[in-house]
């Protein structure tokens, strides 16, 4: 029979096991990230495919991919924006890869099978803000043996990709901004070396928001609301479930939402935003869960959804179920919180110089829910751009709605900016 441990040795094997544990604990909880396999075949078209890039800026990048025999092929980089995936491009990539490119379609970070998932609301920002992001796509780049690349973005991936033409010009030879236009970066005073003291003339404070909750009723806006605490609790937690809260959101900002006529706003005023659907200026008392429940579409809507069907949806909602929307709605944070304001002030007074086109649906209020915006990018933030298209029956989510017509236009802007 063994003799019985003292106490002193009990104690002393249990401080010895305590950091073990807590290895292992961690050990556990990196798992999902680092076990996570490619997506299934089954759910891609045949020409493209799901992989991994490891010691991307210090994650490991998911990654779709088409005309990945890279002989000779020039790269195009494609960034998603949000609630979406690199399965957004799924339907435009086969086509561009077949015109002869190599197409790189990465899960950013936060999003999907990408690391930075397992992100909480008060874990460290500055990973999401804006040059970290652009870091991540020079990382990507360069991991693929590319020194220059075309980028394209949609939505949220628009700024990450105007950012990076801004940053790299070097290596992002040309852009294409989708949905939401870019109006250059944040300016700093100039001339002002004999203006009067701080405080004599102190610019007034941005009341809008504040603005916004007296009108009646009152409202919210969307990117404040995605940088609240509640708002990953709310959408993945949804009452109706994810796949559904996915599916009347998606519905609600497209082409199939009637009600999606957009125009020029006059300026940028609580009574001028108020005229914005409620998935942009929302209710202040609902979340968004709430806000777009009553726009379900019917049972038979949803089966003459073609350019989303219910099973294309499933991906998307599997993976939101999974992982939670929060590694997106970080960016939104840095965004509302200002903190990171002063990395993009350095590039202050720098213009896009590289060809550039905008795309949008035409049933999408993305362009114009900034006033003034979609003219600054034209005018001065972009002085090589080839054209503005605004394509017919698409909403918000234009590449999966008319890929087809997208695909096209970005097919020959690439070929066009290739002979310049």
């Amino acid at each position: 029979m063994q003799p019985a441990l003292t106490r002193r040795q009990l104690l002393q094997g249990l401080s010895l096991l305590g950091p073990a544990l807590v290895a292992a604990k961690r050990a556990q909880a990196m798992q999902p990230s680092t076990q996570l396999t490619p997506l299934d075949q089954a759910v891609l078209p045949r020409d493209v495919r799901s992989r991994f890039v490891n010691n991307v800026n210090g994650i490991r990048m998911h990654v779709l991919e088409a005309g990945f025999d890279r002989s000779n092929r020039s790269a195009v980089l494609l960034v998603h924006g949000f609630p979406e995936l690199a399965y957004s491009w799924r339907k435009v990539m086969p086509a561009i890869a077949a015109a002869g490119y190599h197409v790189i379609a990465p899960d950013l970070r936060g999003y999907g099978r990408s690391g930075g998932t397992d992100v909480k609301y008060d874990d460290d920002l500055s990973p999401w803000r804006t040059l970290n992001e652009v870091t991540d796509m020079v990382g990507l780049v360069s991991a693929f043996g590319y020194r220059s690349v075309a980028v394209v973005g949609h939505d949220f991936g628009s700024p990450v990709a105007a950012w990076c033409a801004v940053v790299r010009p070097d290596m992002f030879q040309s852009v294409v901004l989708m949905s939401a236009p870019f109006g250059g970066p944040p300016a700093l005073p100039f001339n002002s070396a004999d203006a009067p003291a701080p405080g004599a003339t102190t610019p007034p404070a941005d009341t809008i928001y504040d603005e916004l909750a007296k009108l009646t009723p009152p409202r919210k806006h969307y990117q404040r609301y995605y940088s609240t605490r509640e708002a990953n609790d709310n959408m993945r937690n949804a009452r109706q479930g994810v796949h559904a809260f996915l599916r009347a959101y998606y519905h609600m900002k497209s082409a199939d939402w009637k009600r999606n006529q957009p125009f020029p706003l006059e300026a940028r005023t609580a009574d001028e935003w108020a005229k914005l659907p409620r998935y942009y200026v929302m209710d202040l008392d609902k979340g968004m869960a709430e806000t777009v429940a009553p726009e379900m579409p019917s049972a038979s809507e949803i089966a003459a959804c073609k350019w989303l069907p219910d099973d294309e949806l499933r991906v998307y909602s599997t993976e939101y179920a999974r992982t939670g929307f929060q590694g997106g709605l970080q960016s939104y944070r840095v965004g509302s919180s200002g903190r990171f304001n002063a990395d993009l002030q350095l590039f202050s007074g720098r213009t896009i110089d590289q060809p550039s086109m905008f795309v949008a649906g035409k049933s999408d209020w993305g362009a114009y829910q900034n006033p003034g915006v979609l003219e600054r990018m034209q005018k001065t933030a972009c002085t090589r751009m080839t054209g503005i298209h605004f394509v017919d029956s698409a909403g918000h989510w234009v590449q999966q709605e008319q890929p087809e017509r997208v695909g096209a236009l970005l097919i020959d802007f690439l070929k066009q900016t290739a002979r310049s």
